[in-house]
Order: structure tokens, then sequence, then C-alpha cells
């Protein structure tokens, strides 16, 4: 059975990063080398690109959240990383995202450049089993990247229960004590571009994860222009049998808000509505499983719903499903494709809102059995 390395971490943002640093230096040391040797044979970026990159959007982050900044330099510090390294991998997702829009839309040797799939799922209390609100996804990407589960307890008292990768500050998956969630998908348009320097993905993330209301976690998603597109599935658990949820498809300049139905709601990597927010998706035309893992996500949410209601168990199923394989909901590596576009499922999670609790697996979940943890 394969575990998450599970950190408790208290303090300033800087102690936090250099506990997180400290406890994890291997792992970052590996991530770092991945990520680098990815951003060379995936995005077509050297090293020193990379870097001249880095240091441009650390410059940006120390003003526009020194909290986010801290931390980074906490992590390079305990990892005992170069600070732009530990940067780099930081805004990785600014690094790759732009890039594999970029080559999608040119189609370098006539090919669409890869991106990662992920599966996310919201469920109301009404629609739910025990009248709780749930929350999760399959986060698909690169196999070899190593993931961290992270209790935080922020120096506002409030507590963070999260998933991340070694190395990147807060986490990007998770709950906190205030009953609010978040997951995420990967999306990509035409306007993605890195050097328009907006906030970075990860610090939009922990932000959204620190945040005690979900107009204040609406905020820090729209509050300002991003470098590249992303979608971002929030909700927050209210009295028992009550609460919310939204989605979030943003482009770099413009926001498209889906709302669940019949107390549900689905999301995998490509825009409902790109035409209202005016642009096109370069690659998910040629990546056809997006739609389908959407669909089908949709649909057995539906008729679990209809069959007496969803419970935790439903939705660790669900996340097994092996329709369209290995392009599923539990995705596995492509036989036919080139090595560096071969993504599987690395970690599934489902949240419960109300409970503070969280069932993670570390891989894909027909594979890897769900473990729980508490806020």
């Amino acid at each position: 059975m394969r575990t998450l390395p599970f950190l408790r971490l208290a303090g300033a943002p800087g102690e936090i990063g250099e506990a997180h640093g400290r406890a994890a230096a291997d792992l970052i040391a590996h991530n770092v080398e991945v990520y680098f040797r990815r951003f060379a044979d995936e995005a077509e970026l050297p090293r020193v690109e990379v870097l001249r990159r880095a240091g441009i959007y650390w410059e940006a982050v120390c003003r526009q959240n020194p909290e986010f900044a801290a931390m980074v330099e906490g992590i390079a510090s305990g990892a005992r990383q170069p600070l732009l390294d530990v940067a780099a991998v930081n805004f990785r997702f600014e690094f790759l995202y732009g890039e594999f829009s970029r080559i999608g839309q040119i189609e370098l040797d006539g090919a669409p450049s890869p991106a990662g799939e992920c599966t996310a799922f919201a469920v109301l209390p009404g629609a739910s089993t025990d009248g709780h609100l749930r929350i999760g996804q399959n986060w698909d990407w690169i196999p070899e990247v190593a993931g961290l589960l992270l209790h935080v307890t922020r120096p506002d008292g409030l507590w963070v229960l999260c998933f991340t990768e070694a190395g990147v500050a807060g986490g990007k998956i998770g709950l906190n004590s205030a009953g609010l969630g978040l997951v995420i998908n990967g999306l990509l348009s035409s306007e993605d571009d890195w050097s328009r320097v907006g906030r970075p993905f990860h610090a939009r993330t922990w932000e959204v994860l620190c945040s005690r209301t979900l107009p204040q976690a609406v905020e820090a998603i729209a509050g300002d222009v991003r470098s590249c597109s992303a979608n971002y599935l929030i909700a927050q658990a209210g009295a028992p049998g009550a609460g919310e949820a939204l989605d979030l498809e943003t482009a770099p300049r413009g926001i498209y808000r889906i709302e669940p139905a019949d107390g549900i709601l689905a999301h995998a990597n490509h825009f409902r509505e790109p035409d209202r927010l005016g642009i096109w998706q370069p690659i998910v035309e040629d990546r056809r499983s997006t739609y389908h893992r959407c669909g089908r996500m949709e649909r057995l949410l539906a008729n679990a719903r209809a069959s007496g209601g969803i419970s935790a168990e439903t939705l660790q199923h669900i996340l097994r499903d092996h329709d369209e394989y290995p392009d599923s909901i539990c995705r596995h590596p492509h036989p036919a494709l080139p090595d560096p576009e071969r993504y599987q499922t690395v970690v599934s999670v489902v949240m419960d809102l109300h409970a503070g609790r969280l069932h993670v697996a570390a891989g894909p979940p027909c594979e890897q059995p769900y473990q729980e943890y508490l806020l």
C-alpha cells in the first residue's frame, strides 16, 4: 500500500515553509529534477530560461502575496535548494501550461502538446445519503511527481488539510476548518501567456484554502488578471444539511460560473462555454477524453442520486471507473503515447466538508486504498 507523507505544520509562513523543506528535502530535490527535465522535454524551456522566468515571477509574487513568498523561501532554505529552483517548481503551472497552449496553437510537429487531465465533482447535501456536502477528484499528472499531505495550523487559527506537491507552498486540493474546500482542473486557452505575470496559480489555490467564506475564495480567484487558464471548484458546508458549491472556469481575462444541477456538479479539462470568454481551446479538440470523463462523471452521479442518494463509498467507486480505459476517470498510462505524455491518476481525493474528513488514495484508486484523515 502506497501512502503520502503526512506533515503537521504550524507557525508563521516562513516557519511553515522551513518545516516543509526540512521534512521533505529528498522529495523536493526529486521534484526539482523531474520538473526541470519536463521543462526541457515538454515545454522546450532550457534551464537558463526557466530560471530567468522564475526570477521575474519571484519579484512579482513577493509583492502580490508576501505570505506565499515567505513559504517558498522557507521551503528552499529547509530543503537546502537554490531559491529559484524551488520558485520554478511553484510557478510550474504558468511555465508548463503557457507553453502547452503555445505549442498547441502552432501544432508543433503536427501534433498537440500534452496537458494534465483531472476529473472533479461536487455533491450537495440534498443529493447525498447523509446530508453532507462532498467534493473530490482524481488528480491526473506526471507519475514521477512526489506528493505530500499537509495539516497546517495558520497564525489566525484556521486549520487546513490539503494535498500538495513536495516543494510547492501551501496546497492545491483540500479543505479547512471553516468548512470550505477546493478541487481543481487544468485548462488551456488561446489567451494563456506566462509573461502576463499574474498572481500564480499555486498562490491562488492557497488563498482559497485559507478563505473563511465563499465570497472571499471567489475574490482570491477572480480578483485580478491571470497568466493562464484554470478551473476551480469550490464549496462550503453550512448548517447540517446545508451547503453551497460553484465552479469557476477562468481564462486570463474572464470567468464563467457554473452552478450545480439537481445537486451535482462535474468538471474535467475543457471550457463549457469558451465563446463567452472570447477564447478557443488549442488542444482539447484533439484530446476527447475530457468530454467523455465529464459526461461519464455526470451520468454516474445522476444514476446514484436517482437510486437513493450518493455516499462516500459510491464516490470512491465512481473514481475507480475504467470506461474508455486508459483515458478513463481512473486514468492509466496510454501505451500508444510517448513516455512524457503517459499521465495517470496520481492522487484520488474525496472530502466531506461537514465532517472535516478527507479520504485519499496515493495513486490510481483501483490499485491503492483510500485512507482517512481528519482536520
